[in-house]
C-alpha cells in the first residue's frame, strides 16, 4: 500500500548563534510521506531551502535509531514530540496530520546552550558522567559471571536505569530544568550491582556536585521529565539518588 502524502505548515526557531536574537520562520512542505521520520521530514526541508539558496537548518542527529540520544528538539511544547517513551528520530510523521502547523523548538535550558537553530550544547552531561559516572577497575582476563552473582530484580532495575541515553528530554521538560532523572539513572545503574559498590559513596557526591556546577535546577518532582523520557526512565531513580546521595553524606568519613 503507498504511503500517504500530506502537507505541512512548520514553524521552525532559526537562530545563527548565541548571542543573535533567534525566532520562528514559517516553512510550507508539500507531499511529505507519512512513512518518513521526523529527522526525514526535516532533510526534506534543508533540501527545499538549499535549492532557494537559504541557509539549511542546523539540527542534531547521529544513529537515527533511538539509541545515541543525539537528536531532540521541542515538538508543540513537547520534548520529542508527542508519542510516548519515542525519540525525535523514532517519530513517525503518520502522527501528524494533513495541514497540520508544527511548531519545532531547541531544548530551553541554562545548562544548555544554545549553538545554532535546533543545536544545543549538552557537554554538560559529560562532564557529569566524566565526575563518576564509571567504575575504576584495573582490566584484565574477564571473570566468570557466577563470580558475581546478581539478584534478578537488582540486575533488572539496574538495567532499566541503563535505559538512559543522554539526550537531555528530561531537563527541556522540567518547570527547573533540573537534571536529576538522568544523573539518578547513571547513579543507579552502578549502586544496585556489585561492580559500583568500592565507589558508591564517592560517586554520589561527585556527580550531584558536578550538576550543580553546571547550573541545573533542583527537582519539584513534576514528574515532567519522566512523561517525555523516551526509555521510560522512572522518578523512583531520583528517590534512589536522593538517598544514595544522604547516605555518602552522612557517612563519608566512613
Amino acid at each position: 500500500m503507498a504511503a500517504k502524502k500530506i502537507n505541512l505548515t512548520v514553524k521552525v526557531w532559526r537562530q545563527s548563534g548565541p548571542e543573535q536574537p533567534g525566532a520562528l520562520e514559517t516553512y510550507q512542505l508539500q507531499n511529505i510521506s507519512t512513512d518518513m521520520s521526523f529527522l526525514e521530514m526535516l532533510d526534506v526541508l534543508n533540501d527545499q531551502l538549499t535549492l532557494e539558496g537559504k541557509e539549511p537548518v542546523a539540527f542534531d542527529h547521529d544513529c537515527r535509531e533511538g539509541i545515541c540520544g543525539m537528536c531532540g528538539a521541542v515538538v508543540n511544547g513537547i520534548a520529542h514530540g508527542p508519542e510516548k517513551e519515542t525519540t525525535l528520530c523514532q517519530l513517525h510523521m503518520r502522527h501528524f496530520q494533513d495541514g497540520q502547523t508544527i511548531i519545532i523548538e531547541p531544548f530551553r535550558a541554562g545548562a544548555f546552550p544554545l549553538i545554532k537553530d535546533l543545536v544545543v550544547d549538552r557537554s554538560a552531561f559529560d562532564r557529569i558522567i566524566q565526575a563518576g559516572g564509571f567504575v575504576s577497575v584495573n582490566t584484565g582476563s574477564p571473570q566468570d559471571a557466577n563470580n558475581l552473582p546478581v539478584a534478578q530484580n537488582k540486575a533488572e532495575q539496574a538495567m532499566d536505569a541503563a535505559a538512559c541515553i543522554g539526550c537531555g528530554a528530561c531537563v527541556a521538560a522540567c518547570p527547573n530544568a533540573a537534571a536529576m532523572l538522568f544523573v539518578s539513572a547513571k547513579i543507579s545503574q552502578l549502586a544496585l550491582l556489585p561492580q559500583g559498590q568500592p565507589e558508591r559513596k564517592r560517586r554520589a557526591l561527585a556527580m550531584v556536585e558536578a550538576m550543580d556546577r553546571e547550573g541545573f535546577g533542583n527537582c519539584g518532582n513534576e514528574r515532567e521529565c519522566e512523561n517525555v523520557c523516551p526509555k521510560g526512565i522512572s522518578i523512583r531513580n531520583v528517590a534512589r539518588l536522593n538517598r544514595e546521595y544522604l547516605r555518602a553524606a552522612f557517612t563519608a568519613d566512613e
